[in-house]
């Protein structure tokens, strides 16, 4: 099955790199981005500086216990995981979040596991329900049936996974199973602020995307809104392409075209918003790379070693997110 997933996810992206070369259209990619002006370039980059300020909060939060006031450290992991997310292909570079964990604050892998399946429901949901609300042509009434879904959902999920259970008395795979919701539960409980960080992080972040797409365009910023929660939900999908390359794409220019924005024409603006996401995000990550913060030093070092062999922990990783 992941063999079929990884062919689709190579097709998906090879798919993009066929259309870019067909009749030159990779040069109006550079006519589509010498349109914004500074001042919006400007004011994006800002926005996407804090919302890597605003996930870090919301994993000092929740591992404060841990982090000892440790604020740079955390910093330090989510920008570099940011980036290898962006980057490593088959999202791959999920796997450099529980293992920064581990080796900047001893976290155990389950638990840092856990944590980051909590942190993609908590996105997932707080996208899902932008969507309903700004999605063009929707019903009002469907508007507010889908936001309260999600809600029910979110409220429900924590507290079932506090339950008590007793399955560890069961067989070996059960007992595996409730361990892992007892991970989830302790990663449900301990941030006090989750939600409030969250809600935050996706509010800034879709409003830089939402200008900057609309200054690409050139569109309203309504229209611009709806192509980043197009591009966003696509993330979402168990199929990816090669480091988001292609899905990305097709996801903002399906979510353009009831605006009246041709499916060509919003292929080339979300290629360009995605180059400019890359950017932001490799050159975060190399920087938190190149200067690791106090006291996390020899955790660089062995940083680089751990997810050089850590195929295997991004699969399992993998395969929980995919769950989204």
């Amino acid at each position: 099955m992941k063999i079929i997933k990884r062919i689709l996810a190579v097709t998906v992206s090879l798919g993009l790199l066929a259309w870019l070369i067909s009749d030159d259209r990779w040069r109006g990619v550079g006519e589509v981005v010498s349109r914004v002006d500074r001042l919006t370039l400007a004011l994006s980059t800002a926005g996407f500086l804090l919302s890597y300020l605003l996930r870090t909060l919301r994993v000092f939060d929740e591992f404060r216990a841990q982090a000892k006031g440790r604020f740079g450290a955390c910093l330090r992991i989510v920008l570099i995981h940011n980036a290898m997310v962006n980057v490593v292909p088959f999202r791959g570079g999920e796997a450099a979040f529980p293992l920064l964990l581990r080796q900047s604050f001893g976290i155990p892998l389950p638990r840092a596991v856990a944590s980051l399946f909590w942190f993609r429901l908590q996105d997932a949901f707080v996208v899902l329900a932008l969507a309903a609300l700004v999605w063009p042509g929707l019903h009002p009434a469907l508007k507010a049936l889908a936001v309260a879904g999600v809600l029910t959902l979110a409220w429900w999920l924590p507290r079932w996974a506090r339950m008590p259970h007793n399955w560890a008395e069961g067989k070996a795979l059960t007992a595996k199973l409730g361990k892992i919701r007892d991970a989830f539960a302790e990663s449900t409980r301990h941030a006090r602020f989750g939600w409030v960080w969250t809600l935050a992080n996706w509010t800034v972040k879709l409003a830089a995307q939402a200008s900057l797409l609309a200054a690409l365009i050139p569109a309203g910023i309504a229209i611009g809104a709806a192509g980043a929660l197009g591009a966003e939900l696509a993330a979402i999908l168990p199929i990816q392409g090669v480091a988001g390359f292609g899905t990305y794409e097709a996801g903002a220019a399906a979510a353009l075209l009831p605006s009246g924005i041709a499916l060509a024409a919003g292929l080339q603006v979300a290629l360009a918003l995605h180059l400019f996401v890359i950017a932001c995000s490799v050159t975060a990550g190399a920087g938190a790379w190149l200067f690791p913060a106090p006291a996390a030093h020899q955790a660089s070092a062995a940083a680089a070693s751990d997810l050089q062999s850590a195929s295997s922990a991004a699969d399992g990783a993998q395969t929980k997110i995919s769950a989204e």
